[in-house]
């Protein structure tokens, strides 16, 4: 389900950008406006979303820096 709606954002991403450019050709202010709503949809929706469902159920215990640190604690 996630995994749909990740690939539908990253299509609507795609589409608005590659729109922007296009209209930018005619009307520059127009396709700035466009463009930039497609960059802020790729970095605060899509991106958000796409770390989450690659991270899910993953042990990040593993990606400490101060893991040994940490070990030597418990010894």
């Amino acid at each position: 389900m996630l995994k749909t709606i990740v690939y539908i954002v990253f299509f609507v991403v795609v589409t608005t950008i590659s729109a922007g450019y296009y209209i930018k050709g005619n009307s520059p202010a127009d396709g700035e406006k466009i463009i930039g709503i497609g960059v802020l949809l790729f970095a605060f929706i899509l991106m958000p979303l796409f770390i989450y469902l690659r991270y899910k159920d993953k042990d990040l215990s593993k990606f400490r820096l101060n893991q040994n640190q940490k070990e030597e604690e418990n010894s």
